[in-house]
């Protein structure tokens, strides 16, 4: 993605980073498969991952502590976010081949522009799925048992889209599954802190999954997609509003059960903190938000690795305090 999509060359998709390392460095061979990953474009991998990343420093800061243990749960949650993700939008753009190639910003994507056959994306799709499966044999069982529960919620929500108004509802359930697995991985077991920092990721995602949704109303009327951006229309930043007012007040919950029992007052503070400024960001762009300019609402979808990144530093200084 760019903040500014431009007609592509050749191959390259439409809406991806200018100069990006697969355009200039990947193997020529190798350059479909990964722009079927969204490898040029990371935001998606950011947003994936940093649930997983807020639910470990919960965790730890909550009593288990930084360790090893947790070091390598941040960087295996890297590893299978960056496979997942590629899975996800390999499975996506297979379902979704014949409306991608109605749409503008999406015909240029491989498969539709017939870059990648659907038998080879399902292969690949098999392949990154088998390696992030690799990855989650190394947590322990319960962390297991929900990273495999994850794929209902994966498989399903290409279709939402087809039935609901809400598929935003279905990204979140999927994309901030990480706050779930991440935090029992630290933990051992499933705790309620983590279920409250899991509803708050959902609010966050229908913020910026309905901000990043509007630049496509227009061909999602004509082929009948259905999406929170067609459905709140010229009362989106009303809507958004509630979705910020929900992430902040559930983020803060998550921290306060966490910490308030074990945790010393300033890592409390520190969690706060960070749910506060999260909030503060998403005000931001709350702010700076024109839904009917396709730029601006890409470089605000954009800017939220950076409102999940200070709510993650905020829980490491926690861990730390």
């Amino acid at each position: 993605m760019s903040n500014d999509p431009q007609t592509p060359a050749s191959d390259s998709v439409a809406d991806a980073v200018r100069g990006n390392w697969v355009d200039t460095l990947a193997p020529a061979w190798s350059r479909p498969y990964l722009r079927l990953s969204r490898a040029d474009r990371p935001i998606g991998t950011w947003l994936l991952l940093l649930p997983c990343w807020w639910g470990a420093l919960l965790a730890a800061a909550s009593g288990t502590g930084f360790d090893g243990k947790t070091v390598w749960i941040c960087v295996g949650c890297a590893i299978g976010a960056f496979l997942m993700r590629g899975a996800g939008c390999t499975w996506n753009d297979i379902t979704d081949r014949d409306f991608d190639a109605q749409v503008a910003r999406t015909r240029s994507r491989p498969i539709p522009s017939g870059q990648v056959t659907v038998k080879g994306a399902l292969i690949w799709m098999v392949i990154q799925s088998l390696l992030a499966f690799g990855i989650l044999l190394t947590f322990n069982l319960n962390a297991i048992v929900l990273g495999i529960a994850s794929l209902a919620i994966v498989c399903i929500y290409p279709f939402a889209k087809r039935f609901t108004w809400w598929p935003q509802v279905f990204l979140g359930l999927a994309f901030n599954w990480g706050a779930l697995l991440a935090w029992t991985a630290e933990a051992g077991t499933l705790g309620w802190s983590a279920v409250i920092l899991y509803l708050a990721g959902i609010t966050w995602t229908l913020f910026y999954d309905t901000i990043y949704a509007h630049q496509d109303t227009e061909d999602d009327a004509l082929i009948g997609v259905k999406s929170t951006a067609r459905l709140f229309g010229e009362d989106t930043a009303r809507w958004l509003s509630w979705f910020l007012v929900a992430t902040v007040t559930l983020a803060g919950a998550a921290v306060m059960l966490a910490l308030v029992a074990e945790a010393s007052v300033l890592a409390l503070t520190l969690g706060l903190g960070g749910a506060w400024a999260l909030g503060w960001h998403l005000l931001w762009q709350l702010r700076q938000l024109k839904p009917e300019n396709p730029e601006v609402c890409l470089r605000l979808f954009r800017s939220n690795r950076d409102a999940g990144l200070i709510f993650a530093l905020f829980l490491a200084a926690a861990v730390a305090a």
